[in-house]
């Protein structure tokens, strides 16, 4: 039997502001103590009373708007009681029927199509507190609670169930912490927990409209997200192929066996009892400051992709490449910046170049180190001045790869290292003629071969010119000098 899968995501993504939600606690808990950035709101204190974070709502209005939603006149926030103990008061104050976005919508890229997967709503709440669990050496289990991370301000897209396999919403999921990455709103990282994301899948013979719905959580990485509905897809089908019941439940992902586990029966809905956050006066918006907003927001991803095929003539596909993060995209315009001059055709070639050095030596060189770019060692400036360097021919393009290794690894200008270990390329015609005459010498068979006419032989010289000047020698007066020899 064919089966058809079912996806829609709820994503949490923590805002940059700099303080709470509610209070004027610091938001920035990540290295502190535990339980010291606290007060009497974050504690749930008998009388206090909260106080709404301006940033934190402007900054969802904007995602909201990025996001192609409707944002109403109306919105109010809600109190959703339930009985964890991760939560200060014993309910959290979040948005229940009056969001503050709705009916948006994300395009994404599946093989070479366009896809369109729907947003339900955008809405804002406050973060709980962390729990952190132990087991003593005898055995015992027993949970801390945290309440630094409690009223940090989290803002909620939930997703329309238009995602029919992992890779889609593997996609999604990139896609839309990029657009939050270039608004500024949020740092987007998944290992931090900043980026939070709970996947409902359920599975259906092709055809039906029936299913039932799996929530997954503790997932915290894009690979991770992928691997677990990829297993939860084939559980489903699985068991339905045996006649199987599934049941509505809620499971967890077990990164290390790369399974999911049941956690809790979802077969009857949870009732939250909400109702209207008395402490909280509604919020009304103005069509004059929606619009504000809108004019503040910056290129988003598909807008600067777009400019950057269009002004610096590159293809879609390295284009799209350097977009997909805000730190790549800032660190490529930078770099050509500092090398672009008047004419259209440099500004072209130099962001060609910087181009294929971002998305070859140095994505390989960030990958293999587990570096991201703000944190890497090669500075726009480093990168450009070893492109001039290559331009003017003081530096061969064999020797650069090395020379970019060792930029990368100890942050020195390339000027420098060429310098002292005597890299320079060698562009004297005499000096070149003499080691071209030498590999001729030696190497006779592939000038016969040449003089029949096999133009690889011509390579396979200058590659035994380029081994005995160590890569130095520059490669078009090589060639020219060869040919001129051999013809001759």
């Amino acid at each position: 039997m064919d089966y058809e899968t079912i996806i829609g995501l709820e994503v949490h993504a923590q805002l940059l502001t700099k303080s709470k939600m509610f209070c004027r606690c610091s938001a920035d808990y990540a290295n502190a103590a535990p339980n010291t950035y606290v007060c009497p709101v974050c504690l749930g204190m008998p009388g206090v009373l909260p106080l709404i974070n301006q940033q934190a709502v402007e900054y969802t209005v904007m995602t909201a708007l990025a996001l192609n939603c409707t944002i109403p006149e109306y919105s109010k926030f809600d109190r959703k009681n339930y009985p964890y103990p991760d939560l200060m008061k014993g309910y959290q104050i979040s948005q229940y029927d009056a969001p503050l976005g709705i009916g948006g919508c994300i395009d994404i890229d599946i093989d070479g199509r366009k896809k369109r997967i729907g947003i339900i709503r955008v809405h804002l709440e406050e973060d709980t507190a962390k729990l952190i669990h132990h087991t003593t050496l005898e055995g015992e289990s027993y949970s801390l609670v945290d309440v630094n991370r409690a009223g940090v301000p989290l803002m909620e897209v939930v997703s329309e169930p238009d995602m029919r396999s992992p890779e889609e919403a593997r996609q999604y999921l990139m896609k839309l912490r990029t657009i939050l990455q270039f608004l500024g709103v949020s740092s987007g990282n998944m290992e931090e927990g900043s980026f939070r994301c709970d996947a409902n899948i359920s599975t259906r013979p092709s055809g039906s409209t029936d299913s039932v719905k799996v929530e997954v959580k503790n997932m915290n990485s894009f690979k991770a997200v992928y691997r677990a509905l990829e297993y939860e897809e084939e559980r489903q089908r699985r068991a339905m192929g045996k006649g199987e019941r599934l049941i509505q439940e809620t499971r967890g992902w077990v990164e290390e066996r790369g399974v999911t586990v049941s956690q809790r029966s979802k077969e009857y809905a949870h009732d939250y009892r909400y109702f209207s956050e008395p402490d909280l006066p509604p919020l009304v918006f103005s069509r004059l400051w929606v619009e504000e907003l809108r004019l503040r927001l910056p290129e988003l991803p598909e807008e600067r992709r777009d400019k950057f095929i269009s002004q610096y003539g590159l293809s879609r596909y390295d284009a799209s490449l350097l977009t997909a993060s805000k730190t790549m995209a800032d660190y490529f315009e930078a770099c050509v910046r500092l090398s672009a001059k008047a004419q259209v055709e440099k500004v072209e070639k130099g962001a060609k170049a910087v181009s294929n050095w971002l998305l070859g030596d140095f994505t390989r060189l960030l990958h293999a180190t587990d570096t991201e770019i703000e944190d890497s060692r090669v500075t726009p400036e480093h990168l450009v001045g070893m492109l001039e360097l290559i331009d003017c021919g003081t530096l061969s393009g064999a020797a650069a790869k090395a020379v970019f290794e060792e930029m990368f690894n100890g942050g020195r200008h390339a000027k420098d290292i060429i310098t002292e270990r005597g890299l320079t390329q060698i562009s004297d015609a005499r000096e070149i003629e003499g080691i071209v005459a030498q590999v001729i010498a030696t190497n006779t068979q592939a000038v016969a071969d040449f003089k029949k006419g096999k133009e690889q032989a011509l390579t396979f010289l200058v590659g035994q010119v380029m081994r005995v000047t160590k890569g130095r020698a520059n490669p078009s007066l090589v060639n020219k000098l060869l040919k001129e020899k051999l013809e001759n």
